[in-house]
This record gives C-alpha cells, sequence and structure tokens, in this order.
C-alpha cells in the first residue's frame, strides 16, 4: 500500500464536510501546519476539531475559526484566541472544555478500545453534569468516555514511507495519541525517509496506526508569546 500524498491539498481532499478530526500540538508546537492550511484553503466546513487549543487568532486552527468551518472545538485551552471567544460569546460555536489530563487520557482510552474510566477530576464542578458518579474508596469520580474521530492530523519529525514516526522534543504531545484514535490518520513530517532508515527504538508511533504520510514545508514553528529579558 503506498501512503505517501504528494502534498497536503491531496490530503485534505479526502475530508468531507461535517468530519470530526484530531489535530496534534501543544499551544502552537508540534501542530501540522500544512494540513490544517491546506484544509482552510479548500473551505471545508462543519467541522468538530479536538485539539488541546484553538490555535491563536490567524493561524493554526484560528484559521478555520476566522472562516467560521469548525462547528464544536473540544479542547482543554482556549485563552489565546479572541476570535475563538467571540464566536463562544455569541452562541456560534459549540465548546466542550476538557481538564487537560483528562483529555489525554480520553484519547488515549479511545485509541486502546477502552470503554470509560472514572476519575476524580471535575467532580462537583459543571463538568461532571449529566455524567455517571461513584464512589471509590471513599472518594468522588466521575466517569468519563473515549475520545474518537473520523481523522486525524499528527505532526512528526521523521517519517519513513510506510508510516513509522519519530517526534522530537514538545512536539511528542498530544500527537501519538491522537494516531492511535481516528479512524484514518495523516501525518505531515519535516523529513520523510525509506524504511529502515530510522532507528525502531526511536519509533514512537508504529506504521500501523498511519493511513497517509506526507513531507510537510516551510514550517513557521511560531512563539505564542515572545518574551525577551532585560538585562
Amino acid at each position: 500500500m503506498n501512503k505517501v500524498l504528494g502534498t497536503a491539498a491531496e490530503a485534505v481532499a479526502l475530508i468531507p464536510d461535517g468530519a470530526s478530526i484530531m489535530m496534534g500540538g501543544f499551544g502552537l508546537c508540534g501542530i501540522p501546519e500544512n494540513l490544517i492550511a491546506a484544509l482552510h484553503a479548500r473551505g471545508t466546513r462543519d467541522l468538530t476539531v479536538i485539539s488541546n487549543n484553538a490555535g491563536v487568532d490567524g493561524f493554526g486552527a484560528g484559521l478555520l475559526l476566522k472562516d467560521h468551518q469548525i462547528r464544536k472545538v473540544i479542547a482543554t485551552y482556549v485563552g489565546e484566541n479572541k476570535e475563538f471567544e467571540r464566536q463562544l460569546l455569541g452562541g456560534e460555536l459549540e465548546v466542550e472544555l476538557v481538564p487537560q489530563g483528562t483529555f489525554s487520557e480520553r484519547i488515549r482510552a479511545g485509541g486502546a478500545g477502552i470503554g470509560g474510566f472514572f476519575t476524580p477530576a471535575g467532580y462537583g464542578t459543571l463538568v461532571a453534569e449529566g455524567k455517571e458518579t461513584r464512589t471509590i474508596d471513599g472518594k468522588q469520580y466521575i466517569l468519563e468516555r473515549p475520545l474518537h474521530a473520523d481523522f486525524a492530523f499528527v505532526k512528526a519529525w521523521k517519517g519513513d514511507r510506510v508510516g513509522n514516526l519519530v517526534y522530537r522534543k514538545t512536539a511528542r504531545n498530544f500527537n501519538p495519541l491522537m494516531a492511535t484514535a481516528a479512524t484514518v490518520t495523516f501525518a505531515e513530517v519535516e523529513q520523510l525517509v525509506e524504511p529502515g532508515a530510522l532507528d525502531p527504538d526511536h519509533v514512537v508511533t508504529p506504521g500501523i496506526f498511519v493511513r497517509y504520510i506526507l513531507q510537510g514545508e516551510k514550517y513557521e514553528k511560531r512563539i505564542e508569546k515572545r518574551t525577551i529579558s532585560r538585562q
């Protein structure tokens, strides 16, 4: 099976309106810049985006928000995007906020085939509304369900033509989890190499989880908030 796509445009052409998509990255670190930009250019709409955050104004998932391509966001941190705030307060955007640890575990459960898990995070808050609760060893827990998606966009440092992936530093955040929890996973990589070129001990995501892979280009790797110390 040939997993290599020539461009990100070829990848997003396979995604219909109304799809759910997991997008890897932490803040703006390790995000699939090429796939998001291509999806924005194509104009795919009515999307459910599952991502740690909603990008920033005009970059990352913020591109999709700007043009109202997203219907629902499931995320943990959304404090850097004014357009997100405007759409949320205006009733234009459906949002599900999830504690970050719970978010990670829900994705992991989705990839591992686990039907749910009990966690104390969020008990007694709005997060627990409508969810099953249980007392375990005298402590209160709520039941959380796994997260799945139709597609996952992940970003890796290196990948081979059969889809084995190696991540670098902070890019090894939600990307490996999301690669396992979607029906179809697209991986964009900074370096695309031949099978056998990667040290097997360094592979984090085995190729069995990746349906398509492509060589990314022109990464901006923006910094959300640049802080310069004064000497």
